[in-house]
């Protein structure tokens, strides 16, 4: 790893070479502050190099980040053609990965012990029930309450949790029950031993999320960005759908 000298002499390398071309007099040639500038480049560069030879994480970190900005750029671009396939897409798999999340770290159940089928179960629930769904009422909700000021995110974060979140809730563990092979005296029983408190917990997750979700995101990223959130609610209602 380098030392805190050798840090601060790429430093002040890096801040030199800025300083170069801005020292440039007015009547310089075209040519001179073409060749500057290069030369500026090369020492920048020879100093960054200097710097990540010692500080690989430096190299890794930039390509990590080049990376996920390619990533962000492809999902736009399917997004912009394809918006509703791809919410879709997106609320399936989260569902799916806060299933496997549920199984591995909540419940514990070591990778031999994995259930593929209930993961594929709850993957099927996200790309059929809540990807549609939630996708859907989002757009219904824009039309309700319009605007984008905080007072109309204000409105549509309590329309949607005293409207919409209660019935979802039902039936997403409805849906669940009935996959998992319960018999409609057992969802029902099933349903008033869990409903309430996954109620409750929806209400201390959600508010706040949906307030920042209407206020700050644009309708076609919403269910994304919720469904992301929902990692973590998704592991919780997973692990409270299918505990018998």
């Amino acid at each position: 790893m380098a030392s805190p000298e050798r840090i601060r002499n790429t430093e002040m390398r890096i801040q030199s070479s800025l300083l170069l071309a801005d020292r440039l007099p007015a009547h310089t040639s075209h040519e001179s502050v073409s060749d500057s500038l290069l030369n500026r480049y090369s020492v920048i560069s020879a100093a960054l190099g200097s710097l990540s030879e010692d500080l690989p994480w430096f190299c890794v970190r930039e390509k990590s980040m080049a990376g996920l900005g390619r990533a962000w750029r492809s999902y736009q671009a399917l997004m912009a053609k394809r918006p509703w396939t791809v919410q879709i897409i997106t609320a399936g798999s989260l569902v799916g990965v806060g299933d496997v999340i549920s199984q591995q770290l909540i419940e514990r159940r070591g990778l031999a012990n994995h259930s593929m089928r209930r993961t594929a179960k709850m993957m099927s629930i996200g790309f059929f029930f809540v990807g549609p769904v939630v996708g859907g009422w989002y757009k219904v909700l824009d039309r309700i309450v319009t605007g984008g000021t905080k007072s109309a995110a204000l409105k549509k974060m309590l329309v949607d949790q005293v409207c919409f979140a209660p019935c979802f809730l039902c039936t997403f563990l409805g849906i669940s029950g009935t996959l998992n092979g319960l018999s409609v005296e057992e969802n029902v029983a099933k349903l008033k031993r869990d409903y309430t408190d996954a109620l409750i917990s929806n209400y201390y997750l959600w508010p706040a999320v949906q307030i920042a979700n209407f206020y700050f995101i644009p309708l076609h990223h919403r269910l994304a960005i919720v469904q992301i959130v929902a990692v973590v609610w998704n592991s919780y209602l997973s692990w409270k759908a299918n505990k018998l």
